[in-house]
């Protein structure tokens, strides 16, 4: 059985439970006393689940190096854990676990004997327990595995949602803000109370150390819903924009570098800066070694994993490093990671401050509703692209139209358009 939206949810919910298994053994067997580590109600710690999924799409094609699928699976866990401890340090202002006392740990979130671990951790569920998992949902019956995903999956976003309210009030610290969750107490319904401080209380027991303020977090002003979209748009256009001109100069021709179907946008590269001004700032101070390995690892990382998510959902292979020395799986090569380690400190000393006054350029002369305008214009964008790219895949495979949709899609989306708009898309096998 192959890789497909119900095995994966399988993996997700699996390995979820594994790591919770994982993480309340050993801080029981620390504690002398049973810890639940879980933060949602049921037992789950979801990053594992979040990591093992990543992996399973992006390293099977690995399996027969392993040296290489274990250097991949420790730098997906360290990025994952990194990442997951970062936005939550973003969010609610606190320091969820701490390994500051460790040797060789970075900003005490991540450290190397837990990034060994975790690649040997991650060779074990790419080489074996992927597979038996897979051929565990081969046995059951379609409409049962179906019904069991989807029922499995709705209780788990739903205890994630209900976890993420519970966290948020629990971690607010301002005066303003525990005020207001006093306010909203008085008109919620006793279960929803219940459950936040049955969730509060679990939280304290098992992070005990979040309730230390994060100082410099504290006086970060957080970027807003608009900030983030304007951010990604810019640096979705820029991407594309450098990436052209880079095919221009190497390869003497010109061509589509677009994610899209409408505009020169680079979702790659959009999501990129995203993610950089969400986690990279008030990393002034670092040296610059430090902030070049830091992209190093992080940007190779996530290029990787572009790459094998967008293969497994559109049957495409965007970009192939094949031809490069020091390449993994032809999806990145040693060369651009140095360039996105560069980047990173370009973006650190000279982007962000120059892209935080434009952005404060931009704020007097925007109004809300363009914001939303270009929200909802990037929406349907990525949406008509994810479909037409499906359809073209289909289509290329030899299958008919089966909807009005199909129809659409192949009137107005055709091959010729498609190789225009990605040309170096190649069909997997």
């Amino acid at each position: 059985m192959e890789l497909n939206f119900y095995t994966l949810c399988v993996i997700y919910l699996v390995y979820s439970f594994l790591g919770w298994v994982a993480e309340t053994v050993v801080a029981t067997i620390k504690g002398r006393a049973f810890v639940n580590r879980g933060v949602a109600s049921g037992p789950f710690c979801f990053v594992y689940g979040t990591a093992a999924v990543l992996m399973a799409v992006g390293f099977a094609d690995l399996r027969s190096t392993p040296v290489a699928l274990f250097l991949g699976c420790a730098a997906n866990a360290t990025v994952v854990e990194w990442v997951t401890a970062k936005l939550l340090e973003r969010m609610h202002r606190r320091r969820w676990w701490d390994y500051s006392d460790k040797k060789f740990n970075l900003d005490g979130y991540v450290c190397l004997q837990y990034s060994v671990l975790w690649g040997l951790l991650g060779m074990a569920s790419v080489l074996w327990g992927n597979v038996l998992l897979l051929r565990l949902c081969a046995i059951l019956p379609g409409w049962l595995l179906h019904i069991g995903v989807w029922a499995a999956m709705t209780l788990a976003v739903l205890d994630q949602l209900g976890a993420a309210l519970a966290v948020n009030r629990y971690a607010a610290s301002h005066p303003r803000l525990e005020q207001l969750n006093l306010e909203l107490e008085k008109h919620s319904d006793k279960l929803r109370q219940r459950l936040i401080a049955h969730v509060e209380k679990r939280i304290q027991r098992a992070y005990p150390t979040i309730v230390r303020p994060e100082p410099a977090a504290q006086k970060e002003k957080a970027l807003s819903f608009g900030d983030l979209v304007w951010l990604f748009v810019i640096g979705a256009f820029l991407g594309d924009v450098v990436e052209t001109l880079f095919c221009r100069v190497t390869a003497g021709v010109w061509m589509s570098r677009s994610s899209l179907v409408w505009g020169p946008f680079s979702v790659v590269w959009g999501l990129a800066l995203v993610m950089a001004a969400v986690l990279l700032r008030g990393s002034e101070e670092r040296s610059d070694r430090s902030i070049f390995l830091f992209g190093f690892v992080m940007g190779g990382a996530y290029e990787y994993i572009c790459s094998a998510v967008g293969e497994l959902l559109f049957g495409v292979i965007f970009w192939d490093y094949s031809g490069f020395k020091f390449n993994l799986g032809g999806r990145v090569n040693l060369l651009y990671c140095f360039f996105w380690g560069i980047a990173a400190v370009v973006w650190i000393r000279y982007g962000y401050p120059l892209v935080a006054r434009l952005m404060a350029n931009l704020k007097k002369h925007i109004l809300p509703w363009m914001t939303v305008a270009l929200t909802v214009f990037m929406a349907v964008n990525m949406g008509l692209s994810a479909l037409a790219l499906a359809r073209y895949d289909a289509r290329t495979s030899g299958i008919a139209p089966a909807n009005r949709l199909d129809v659409f899609l192949d009137e107005h989306f055709d091959n010729a358009r498609m190789e225009r708009v990605y040309p170096n898309a190649k069909k997997t096998g």
